[in-house]
C-alpha cells in the first residue's frame, strides 16, 4: 500500500498489525483480540482522516499513484469495448483514449485521458496531458456518436493540456475551443466525470456536457494549486494555501452550480476499493442518461446551452456604470 503524507498515522497502524500478525504465524500464538482491536483502531483513525480532509489533500488523493484510471473504469463498465485511434490529422494522441463500448446492453462512445499505470506507462501516456491531436481525435469520436445516435461519456484526469511548443503550432488552444463549440451543439447527450485531476483547458476540452460530476476526491479547476503558488508566492512552498483559495473541492464546484453532483468515493479513495467504484460510476450513468435519452434533441440542446449561459454572476448597475466612464 501507498500512503500519503497525511496518512502516516495509518501507515503506523498497519506496519503493527503486519508485525502481530506475523508474530501470531510464527509463534503459532493466539493473536485475534489484539488483530481486532487494532482493526478497530484503524477504521476508527480512517474515519478520522477522512471526515475533514482540506482541498490540498483531496489533490493529492486525486493523484494517487494505485488510483483506477480511465481505461480501467472502461474495460471494467463495458462488456465490450473497441478502442478507435487517431485524429485523421496529424497523429494518434495516446493521452486520450476512446471508442465504442457496451454498458449493459447501452451503446455509447466512451473516452477519456490515461495517464498510465507506471513510470513507462506515464512516459507512453503523456502523463495524461493532450495535445491538439488528443482533441481532434476525441472530437471525431463525438460526431461518430452523433451519426450512429450513440451517447458520449468522458471520463476527464488530467493535469492540464501539454504546453509544449509542438502543441502550440498544432494549434492547442483551437483544438480546445473547437471542441467546446461542437460539444456545445452535439445532438446526442453527453456525460462528464471528474475522477481524478481536472485541470484548465485540458479538462474542459472534453468536459462540457448536459451533466457534470465530480468524484468525492477529484478536483476542477483554472489550475494547479503549485502553479498558483509559483505565480502569486513565486513559490510551491504555498500550495496548501492556494488549493483553499482556488475553492477546488467538489463541494465548492457544486456550491457554485458548476457541476450537477458529486459521486461518493469508498471511504480512503477509490483506490481502496476500486472495482466498488466501477460499480457506482456505472450504475450512475445509466440512472442519469435514461432521462437524457428520452429528450429530443432540441431539447437536449437548448437546456445544454442554458445550463452553460446560467453559470457566474454580473452586476448590471456596474457594466453600466463603466460605460458611462467610458463614455465620457
Amino acid at each position: 500500500m501507498v500512503f500519503l503524507e497525511f496518512e502516516k498515522p495509518l501507515e503506523s497502524l498497519y506496519e503493527k498489525l503486519e508485525k502481530i500478525k506475523q508474530v501470531g504465524e510464527d509463534g503459532d500464538i493466539d493473536v485475534s483480540q489484539m488483530v481486532s482491536e487494532l482493526e478497530d483502531k484503524i477504521k476508527q483513525t480512517r474515519k478520522e482522516i477522512y471526515s475533514s480532509l482540506t482541498g490540498w489533500q483531496k489533490v493529492q488523493l486525486s493523484r494517487h499513484p494505485e488510483r483506477p484510471y480511465c481505461l480501467y473504469y472502461i474495460e471494467n463498465m463495458c462488456k465490450k469495448f473497441v478502442e478507435l485511434h487517431g485524429d485523421r490529422y496529424f497523429n494518434d494522441d495516446k493521452a486520450i483514449v476512446g471508442g465504442i463500448g457496451n454498458i449493459d446492453g447501452q451503446t455509447v462512445v466512451i473516452m477519456g485521458h490515461q495517464k498510465g499505470v507506471n513510470t513507462k506507462m506515464r512516459q507512453y501516456r503523456n502523463f495524461g496531458m493532450a495535445n491538439p491531436e488528443g482533441y481532434r481525435k476525441a472530437l471525431r469520436l463525438m460526431k461518430l456518436a452523433e451519426r450512429f445516435n450513440y451517447p458520449v461519456v468522458c471520463l476527464i484526469d488530467t493535469p492540464g493540456a501539454y504546453p509544449g511548443i509542438e502543441a502550440e503550432e498544432r494549434g492547442q488552444a483551437e483544438a480546445i475551443a473547437r471542441n467546446l463549440i461542437e460539444m456545445a451543439q452535439l445532438k446526442v447527450p453527453i456525460l462528464c466525470y471528474v475522477i481524478g485531476e481536472g485541470a484548465s483547458g485540458g479538462a474542459i476540452g472534453i468536459g462540457l456536457g448536459d451533466k457534470i460530476f465530480m468524484m468525492e476526491n477529484t478536483w476542477y479547476s483554472v489550475i494547479s494549486p503549485e502553479s498558483c503558488s509559483s505565480i502569486l508566492w513565486r513559490s510551491w512552498d504555498y500550495k496548501e494555501k492556494a488549493a483553499e483559495a482556488l475553492k477546488l473541492t467538489p463541494e465548492h464546484m457544486h456550491g457554485f452550480g458548476l457541476i450537477d453532483g458529486i459521486l461518493k468515493e469508498p471511504l480512503g479513495g477509490a483506490h481502496t476499493a476500486p472495482m466498488d467504484m466501477v460499480k457506482s460510476l456505472k450504475r450512475h450513468i445509466k440512472k442519469e442518461l435514461a432521462p437524457l435519452v428520452e429528450m429530443s434533441v432540441e431539447d437536449r440542446i437548448n437546456a445544454r446551452i442554458d445550463k452553460y449561459n446560467s453559470i457566474g454572476e454580473y452586476d448590471v448597475r456596474s457594466v453600466a456604470v463603466n460605460e458611462n466612464a467610458v463614455a465620457k
